[in-house]
């Protein structure tokens, strides 16, 4: 059996199987509105709350940093009630809905409570210093636990009913949707975004083709290049969700992003140096070819530091490095997400999904309603919402008011939620099955990497050299 075709676990099975049953135009007749509305109705409470001069931090709880297990537990213990709060909240939006579907909330409820305890677990070791410093994000941490357990360890049955893989990937992605105001496009300026636009395409096409000529399913061959042509995790996770891809894949896209991303850590500013580009060229340039937030905000310090203590043999205002990575990946490449998100969606439910169920490919609009994943349009009206929210600010204001009170919290939840989404996906994945692809999507993703740090280098060093350094001051 292929991998295109080989039959995953109902209940974590990630293909577009769900959009070949008959059409059903009920708003709650499935987790794809369920995670539009629960994703709204957070992003909306959040909003209320903001608007009158509070914030949601209260229940968006997460473990702060900390060098010692005293302190870690100190901060656990101290929050005790915030994360029953969240604990509560969670349960109850999700299995609301999983109840309506006419799941057991009597297998549901206690397989959560172990996930919950689990990722705040792993929440919990992700805020570790030590780990920081090698980018290990509690998304990659829940896969890892995930993996070991389920390959080690015989999982009851009822334990499967909390492991809604697919249920927790679109919560999380409508809400990633409240993190991307498309604001930020105008705030970046014309350079950012259209050297944005260039390395996104570039990488992406290029990834993905490689994919294909290596024998890759194109679903495969597109998270793949979207998680190597925009902000790696996120952006693997929400292209994911569009074309339905397979868990397993998803999995060995994540793991190629944050390795190529670590390595970027070190490589980048060391060839910065050597090739004596100022602060804000080499912040460009790093914005431009890492794979991660995290990893490039490290990179981007490390040469900002360097040019701090370099006496000057370093060009440019240190600032500037991270100033200028900010504005092209923060802001100028992680817009993106939602563009492939929505773009490959609609290829994978016109084009993809009717080629290989037999139906001719230019269905009608009903057909295509049907088979469209609707948290992309959650994710639509999220970024919406915040877009017209982040227009009655100045990109100063935007940074140090609705992002610390608003954005900051939702931020949180969504970790939340791919934290559970990743730890379901190790639990039910086999290292076999992660093996089979072999050697084929490390190849298409280097390829991608390679032509991501090149294209990047004329762009930022070249082209528009006189638009980074004019950030520097």
């Amino acid at each position: 059996m292929s991998d295109a075709t080989r039959v995953l676990p109902a209940q974590v099975r990630p293909s577009h199987d769900a959009a070949t049953r008959p059409v059903r135009w009920g708003l709650f007749a499935n987790e794809d509105w369920w995670s539009v509305w629960i994703g709204l109705a957070v992003i909306v409470v959040a909003w209320a709350w903001f608007a009158h001069g509070g914030s949601l931090k209260w229940l968006a709880v997460a473990p702060a940093k900390w060098k010692t297990l005293g302190e870690a537990w100190q901060g656990v213990a101290s929050h005790w009630p915030n994360y029953v709060a969240l604990f509560t909240a969670s349960a109850l939006l999700f299995g609301t809905a999983l109840a309506v579907l006419g799941h057991s909330l009597s297998r549901f409820l206690p397989s959560f409570l172990i996930l919950f305890v689990t990722s705040l677990l792993i929440f919990l070791a992700a805020t570790w210093t030590e780990a920081s410093r090698y980018n290990l994000e509690a998304p990659l941490l829940a896969l890892a636990l995930g993996l070991l357990v389920s390959n080690t360890v015989r999982l009851p049955e009822w334990f499967q009913s909390g492991l809604r893989v697919e249920f927790y990937i679109k919560v999380g992605i409508v809400l990633l949707g409240a993190t991307l105001p498309l604001t930020l496009l105008f705030w970046a300026g014309p350079v950012a975004v259209g050297q944005a636009t260039i390395v996104s395409l570039a990488t992406f096409f290029t990834i993905f083709f490689a994919g294909k000529a290596l024998g890759l399913d194109r679903r495969f061959a597109a998270v793949l290049g979207v998680g190597g042509a925009v902000c790696g995790v996120s952006a693997a996770i929400a292209s994911s969700g569009a074309v339905r891809a397979r868990r397993e894949d998803t999995s060995v896209a994540i793991t190629l992003v944050v390795v190529w991303a670590i390595v970027m850590i070190f490589v980048l500013p060391f060839v910065s140096r050597a090739l004596g580009l100022s602060t804000a060229v080499a912040g460009a340039w790093i914005g431009t070819s890492e794979f991660a937030d995290a990893a490039g905000v490290a990179a981007a310090q490390a040469y900002g530091d360097a040019a701090r203590n370099a006496g000057g043999a370093i060009a440019g205002a240190p600032d500037a490095a991270v100033q200028a990575f900010t504005l092209m990946k923060v802001v100028g490449r992680d817009i993106w997400i939602g563009i492939w998100a929505f773009v490959l969606a609609w290829v994978a439910t016109t084009r993809w999904n009717a080629a290989e169920d037999g139906v001719r490919a230019k269905a009608g609009a009903r057909e295509i309603w049907a088979r469209f994943p609707k948290f992309v349009f959650g994710f639509v009206l999220a970024s919406a919402l915040v877009t017209w929210i982040a227009s009655h600010y100045s990109l100063a204001d935007y940074r140090k008011i609705v992002t610390p009170g608003l954005v900051a919290p939702i931020s949180t939840l969504r970790t939340w939620a791919f934290t559970f989404c990743f730890l379901s996906i190790g639990l039910t994945t086999r290292l076999r099955s992660l093996t089979a692809t072999g050697w084929r999507p490390l190849l298409a993703f280097t390829v991608g990497v390679m032509v991501n740090v090149i294209v990047g280098y004329v762009l930022s060093v070249h082209v528009f050299a006189d638009y980074w350094n004019g950030l520097g001051g």
